[in-house]
């Protein structure tokens, strides 16, 4: 199969990448070349900028790609982009979203009122009514209608969870810097750590991306990504600690000490047995190896934005200590 990613080179791309390849597909990878991804020899690099994808309508056609994966379409525009682009070129595309556009997101943000949702979500839940949060520059649910819209060029979607994993962009690294800071406790909120939320390791998502790409049966699907546990935040915590051998405490501290935003009475948690069912998915990394790559890639990685400086330590000390005296009397 000839298959044309559009991206590629960020958090699951080059996972996604060499999957292919390894299966025997032919791969070209379309990006803009500010990215250094390890990707296999054979693959075929097209440089150029999304928001111009029109300017190689021709190249694309003599490319004739089966399938095009477009991680990188985050508007209306994006979008319908790429169906003027591709129809007639490609049989389908396959457009990575988010599971942002459930409306318990906005109920989270509090841009959307309104009781809290049973969870596990299916695909068929409600959907957000409003903007997300990051406006038009990002509206994944825009992008899902126009890819669902053409019967000329059927599209499959899949909606990614918060995905970590190396070089994940900080998601994980505010618990690595603390460990690496040597902090003997870490503090939770206490709202936050009964808030539950979808995760998935980024080689995971990938495989499942993968899966949607040369399955035929994902033609005009909808499929929810994610690990099959949607863990709560704390245990979440303890067990990215463990994973990196933190011998430390953590501690739940009283909702007002420690100025969290979100309501997180709204637990965010997807159900992921359609693409299990479907595509036959399961997670070819488990958690704890997938954790314990993370923590070590962290660590020979740290991010240079993230400066010591930038806890609050003082604080969360003057907080620890409080506690520990009321706790005393």
């Amino acid at each position: 199969m000839k298959v044309l990613i559009l991206g590629g080179t960020g958090l699951t791309g080059p996972f996604t990448t060499r999957y292919l390849v390894d299966q025997g597909h032919q791969v070209t990878v379309f990006h803009r070349g500010q990215h250094s991804a390890d990707l296999p020899s054979t693959v075929n690099r097209l440089l150029g900028e999304r928001r111009e994808l029109n300017r190689f309508a021709g190249e694309f056609k003599r490319l004739a790609p089966e399938v095009v994966l477009d991680m990188l379409a985050a508007t209306r525009d994006d979008a319908e982009m790429l169906l003027r682009v591709f129809r007639g070129v490609a049989q389908r595309v396959v457009v990575p979203s988010s599971i942002d556009v459930y409306r318990v997101y906005g109920r989270l943000h509090g841009t959307e009122p309104g009781p809290v949702e049973p969870i596990p979500l299916a695909e068929e839940a409600p959907l957000r009514e409003k903007l997300s949060i990051h406006g038009e520059a990002y509206e994944k649910r825009w992008v899902e209608q126009v890819v669902l819209s053409d019967p000329q060029l059927p599209g499959t979607v899949l909606r990614y969870p918060m995905i970590y994993g190396p070089n994940d962009g900080g998601r994980t690294f505010h618990l690595v810097k603390r460990m690496m800071d040597q902090r003997p406790v870490i503090l939770i909120d206490e709202g936050l750590a009964r808030w539950r939320w979808s995760r998935g390791y980024a080689e995971n998502v990938a495989w499942a991306t993968v899966l949607a790409v040369t399955q035929a049966r994902a033609r005009n699907r909808i499929y929810n990504v994610a690990e099959p546990e949607g863990l709560s935040y704390l245990e979440w915590v303890q067990r990215v600690t463990r994973a990196a051998g933190w011998p430390g405490r953590i501690v739940v501290v009283p909702r007002d000490r420690l100025k969290v935003q979100g309501h997180h009475e709204h637990h965010w948690v997807v159900d992921t047995t359609r693409i299990r069912a479907e595509l036959g998915y399961m997670e070819v990394v488990p958690q704890e190896a997938a954790l314990r790559r993370t923590v070590d890639w962290q660590r020979a990685n740290p991010l240079a934005e993230y400066d010591s400086k930038d806890f609050d330590y003082d604080t969360e000390d003057t907080i620890l200590a409080e506690l520990e005296q009321t706790d005393r009397r």
